[in-house]
């Protein structure tokens, strides 16, 4: 089915590669895309065609197999985005109160010390084991444990008081429209 002057006559395969494209993809739009990229597969792959094969079995393979690909590609992207829909259902909305406190608990920890924030965080929040942790601050075991009591006694102090690291006239309660800490 190929020429013999020009093996590589895809140009006469056209209107073929059309008509299996259609009734691989039932739309006109569709179809053209998918021959579109499979000439493009084709050329980029045109040293693997023996000279002398059938040009057209070579063609319409290339055309099924892009086909392929994307229905492949497609059920990928429609898996990935249902997962996503199905956390973005579940996704679990705070209310402003536990915003509120979660920012406070974070404010409190940013004001630890920097030597008990350091060893907390690398065990809290890394995971490391106290040996991992106090060699990578370079300090003894003993110390370590001793720093991450600290931090967590004065997170503890936090939480029980309920007290914000901030200033304590942060918030004030006014009532009437007027303050009356005053």
């Amino acid at each position: 089915m190929s020429d013999k002057r020009n093996p590589f006559d895809v140009l006469n395969q056209l209107a073929t590669l059309r008509r299996y494209a259609r009734s691989l993809v039932r739309n006109a739009d569709d179809a053209e895309d998918l021959v579109h990229d499979a000439l493009v597969r084709a050329y980029e792959k045109k040293s693997t065609f023996r000279t002398g094969g059938n040009l057209r079995n070579w063609l319409l393979s290339i055309v099924h197999n892009t086909h392929i690909d994307r229905l492949r590609r497609q059920r990928s992207t429609d898996n990935r985005h249902n997962a996503a829909a199905e956390v973005a259902e579940t996704a679990h909305h705070p209310d402003p109160d536990q915003s509120i406190r979660l920012k406070q608990l974070r404010e409190a920890f940013f004001a630890l010390p920097e030597e008990q924030r350091d060893a907390l965080h690398l065990v809290a929040i890394e995971g490391l084991s106290y040996q991992e942790a106090a060699n990578a601050l370079s300090i003894p075991v003993g110390t370590l444990m001793s720093r991450i009591s600290r931090a967590r006694q004065r997170l503890r102090e936090f939480e029980e008081s309920g007290r914000k690291p901030l200033d304590a006239n942060h918030l004030r309660l006014i009532e009437g429209g007027r303050d009356d800490t005053r």
